[in-house]
């Protein structure tokens, strides 16, 4: 169900979720740099109406911080293998903070030589790309963003889980401060699409899963012990396989099946890593950038002229003006978060 509908549901400010956060994460021991980061986070995608990556997320931080899986304490550490090419060593501690000490330097580097790329490596990442990209779209860059998800889709025509959910973020630097992004999984839905089902009592639409059986299933918890399916069948399936490449072997890091094998059971994030890729227009020529950059919005115009179209992102900014009167939060979730232990 959805709390901007949800009957029973609490309003709160976008500060006031920011400080629950952060108080939540402090008294479950959580170091202050790696809490005040993941309230940003959290707070940029509930502002959006992006509940599957909000403050639902908070549960499973607060998991992996009592079970000791999530270093308390790391702090990213950021080195350089070439000018271009940039390395953030999370140390096994969430990946809010690791990416706000890599992306500067990502942006910096983009603006200097034209292109750069950016690995963020051993972190437990359980927020919306949109989110990690879009300060180097505000830069006016062009970026991309890939990281492995959690072990539960099957690749297509399989019946067993291989891939993660393998999100997959792109922007482009629009007026205004309201860029053209679009961040979504590589699989039918996300996966904490499917456990907010779950919650809410709401049968998934057909196509998204397959139960342990390997036979179509609309139950969230039978979907959530059988395997998630990628979006548009073999093309999906391709692109999960490319994200498992890139955001795995060629950074050094893990695949999501390696790292299921290290999990510990919470409802908390993998580990993986996450690669960034950022390029400025103006690279290609500075004396025709404002002639570029007309040219895609001569695009975008063309896409909203037509009857039904809706740009990417464009949903999000209007839940994010909305935002400003505050956010809805489901009841239950709430009182499950204030009755954790402090």
């Amino acid at each position: 169900m959805n709390p901007a509908t949800e009957p029973d549901s609490v309003r709160l400010s976008l500060d006031e979720v920011h400080d629950l956060t952060r108080d939540t994460l402090l008294a479950a021991g959580l170091g202050a740099p790696h809490a005040f980061a993941i309230a940003r986070s959290i707070i940029r995608a509930q502002a959006d109406d992006c509940h599957s990556h909000g403050l639902y997320r908070l549960l499973g931080y607060v998991d992996s911080v009592r079970s000791g899986k999530a270093e308390r304490d790391a702090l990213p550490v950021l080195t350089r293998s070439t000018p271009v090419v940039l390395r953030v060593d999370a140390g096994r501690g969430f990946a809010p903070l690791a990416i706000e000490t890599g992306v500067p330097a990502l942006i910096e580097a983009a603006k200097t030589y034209g292109i750069a790329a950016l690995a963020i490596h051993e972190c437990y990442h359980f927020s919306a790309l949109w989110a990690d990209i879009e300060p180097a779209i505000e830069a006016g860059l062009a970026a991309w963003c890939f990281t492995v998800g959690q072990c539960c889709v099957a690749p297509a025509g399989g019946n067993a889980p291989l891939f993660g959910t393998n999100p997959i973020a792109f922007g482009w630097p629009g007026p205004a401060g309201r860029p053209f992004v679009f961040d979504f999984a590589t699989s039918a839905a996300a996966r904490g699409e499917v456990e907010l089902k779950r919650r809410a009592g709401e049968a998934l639409p057909p196509g998204w899963a397959i139960g342990p059986d390997g036979t179509p299933t609309t139950d969230p918890a039978v979907a959530l012990a059988g395997a998630l399916l990628p979006f548009g069948g073999h093309k999906g399936s391709a692109l999960s396989m490319m994200v498992e490449l890139i955001a795995g072997p060629l950074i050094g890091d893990v695949t999501s099946r390696q790292a299921k094998a290290m999990e510990n059971g919470d409802s908390g994030p993998p580990l993986g890593g996450e690669l960034f890729i950022a390029m400025d227009p103006a690279v290609f020529g500075a004396e025709t950038l404002d002639q570029r950059l007309a040219d895609a919005e001569e695009l975008f115009a063309r896409a909203k002229a037509q009857p039904g179209v809706r740009l990417a992102s464009e949903r999000r900014y209007a839940a994010r003006t909305r935002s400003r009167d505050g956010v809805l939060i489901p009841a239950r979730l709430l009182a499950e978060i204030r009755a954790l232990p402090r």
